[in-house]
């Protein structure tokens, strides 16, 4: 595989790539809900029927609501190092919208290193290298 030449994202539009980097999501005008991944249209609350949802950024930190840890890799056609590390994957509950967004954890950081209810803080991190030398990045958490 080649080396990387730039980053860019592993899924266009659900983050920012920029220095301070936020997840971006979607909010209904109508009734306040908020969702992620974006989308344009149906809101997901039931007591709703608004039919198109605004793009909006998303808290950078939240609270740790839930955590495990990613022991085996995952199988094709999904990328995954070799050799295989563990890594943790944590459920965050952003901090002015309640929701919960899932996301690896910044390498290094397992599960015996979370608590339930500590401060976490978005980040990106190389997912992999591409055909193209294009390495491909997601978004995940690290503690604040």
């Amino acid at each position: 595989m080649p080396a990387a030449i730039r980053q860019a994202p592993a899924i266009d539009g659900w983050f920012t790539t920029d220095d301070v980097p936020h997840l971006i999501g979607s909010k209904c005008p109508r009734c306040g809900t908020y969702v992620f991944p974006p989308r344009t249209t149906t809101c997901p609350n039931p007591a709703c029927a608004a039919d198109k949802l605004t793009r909006v950024p998303l808290s950078r930190r939240g609270t740790l609501w839930s955590y495990t840890e990613n022991r085996y890799a995952p199988p094709p056609p999904y990328p995954a190092a070799d050799p295989f590390t563990p890594f943790a994957i944590a459920a965050v509950e952003l901090a002015a919208e309640g929701l919960i967004v899932l996301g690896k954890v910044a390498d290094g950081t397992l599960a015996a290193d979370l608590r339930i209810g500590m401060e976490m803080e978005l980040t990106t991190m190389p997912l992999f290298t591409d055909d193209t030398g294009v390495q491909r990045i997601v978004y995940g958490w690290r503690i604040a």
